[in-house]
């Protein structure tokens, strides 16, 4: 079987090279060609582009490189074409893959969305796009079931995949050996996650930093996007003494006291991990601007979301500064009822994401629904 895979983000690289590697197998015959990142292929894909090409967030981001985006999709679907998949496997990043799946619908190949683009925060217009050109949709969050049968669309839960690539427990094993291979002091750990493009971690780097000579008694340790290179965060971080882990970036969760983390999938992994953390996001001011108006959800984060609420504090915009910074680390280091609560709060979000063998669930209905 032939598979072309889409993937427009780090967190999208993960969840497709753990879901290749089931596919794999139960179809040992499988070919995959991709656009990703080095975890997929690292699977066997045959990568047409990697996503630090692809990634732009917010609203003026993205018109400003337009043109580039509107060449990578003419560009992929001329590549769908010369490859004659037998079926298209879109991950995530739906400004780009649901104008794919519409070209692949017209063209009668099979489409499959793994991981629904946010329709329940904005855009619920895109629902009845994808009812029209998706043939089947899998979905990782438990509430999305539900908003997809209310509009009359039949969609797959399959549990979330971070479940199954995340270790469960800390292992005191790991941190001794993490501090050892990086040479840390023996110091609490603080994790400093800004994000996996370029635009986002310089902006959201150079608030977060600022904290370092506030925390005296602490480390910081960046978690870099092997994509960028070490010279741009060195950058931003100047003389401080502030390491970066480009490929320890579970280790540097298992080992970290705290975490001040950019929005995104990295939240969901440092609560799955049980990392007490502030969620951080600062866009351009016509992109927040516009969001406000658009977008219709309580809060940012996919922790809260799942939860239904804040379990975790977000600072947004104007509220992302250094002061509520430091105050909400504090709050996280040295407040232990707000540290235990935030942790026992984190036990119910894994209980309600499911259980384990997302990838294998939804490797196994893809390979089903494709003989049936």
């Amino acid at each position: 079987m032939k598979y072309y895979i889409i993937a427009g983000e780090a967190s999208g690289d993960l969840i497709a090279s753990d879901l290749m590697k089931e596919l794999k197998l139960l179809d040992p015959e499988a070919k995959f060609r991709c656009w990703g990142g080095d975890k997929m292929q690292a699977q066997g894909g045959d990568l047409v582009k990697h996503y630090r090409e692809l990634s732009f967030m917010g609203f003026t981001e993205v018109a400003m490189n337009i043109r580039t985006i509107l060449k990578n999709i003419k560009y992929c679907k001329k590549d769908i074409l010369e490859y004659h998949p037998d079926v298209i496997l879109l991950v995530d990043y739906p400004g780009f893959n649901l104008r794919i799946a519409g070209f692949a619908n017209k063209h009668n190949i099979k489409v499959y969305y793994y991981i629904s683009p946010q329709v329940w925060a904005w855009k619920k217009s895109r629902v009845n796009k994808i009812k029209q050109t998706v043939d089947r949709m899998f979905v990782i969050l438990p509430f999305e079931k539900d908003f997809y049968r209310s509009y009359g669309y039949e969609v797959d839960f399959v549990g979330h995949p971070l479940l199954d690539v995340l270790p469960e427990h800390f292992e005191k094993k790991v941190k001794m050996n993490f501090f050892e291979r990086y040479k840390l002091e023996d110091k609490p750990v603080i994790a400093l996650l800004p994000g996996s493009r370029r635009q986002e971690v310089s902006k959201m780097l150079n608030i977060m930093i600022k904290l370092v000579p506030l925390f005296k008694e602490c480390q910081f340790v960046i978690g870099g996007e092997p994509s960028i290179p070490r010279e741009f965060y060195h950058k931003v971080t100047g003389d401080l003494n502030v390491r970066i882990v480009f490929d320890g970036f579970h280790e540097l969760l298992q080992s970290a006291e705290a975490a001040i983390v950019t929005s995104g999938t990295a939240t969901l992994e440092t609560a799955l991990m049980n990392v007490p953390e502030v969620i951080c996001y600062k866009g351009s001011y016509i992109s927040y601007h516009i969001a406000r108006h658009v977008v219709n959800v309580k809060y940012i984060s996919l922790v809260n979301l799942i939860m239904d609420r804040q379990i975790v504090k977000e600072l947004i915009q104007y509220d992302l500064n250094v002061d509520n910074l430091k105050e909400e680390l504090k709050s996280l280091l040295y407040d232990k009822n707000y540290r235990n609560r935030m942790i026992e709060n984190f036990k119910s979000l894994r209980e309600k994401l499911g259980s384990k063998g997302a990838s294998r669930k939804t490797a196994e209905l893809m390979i089903n629904y494709i003989h049936s």
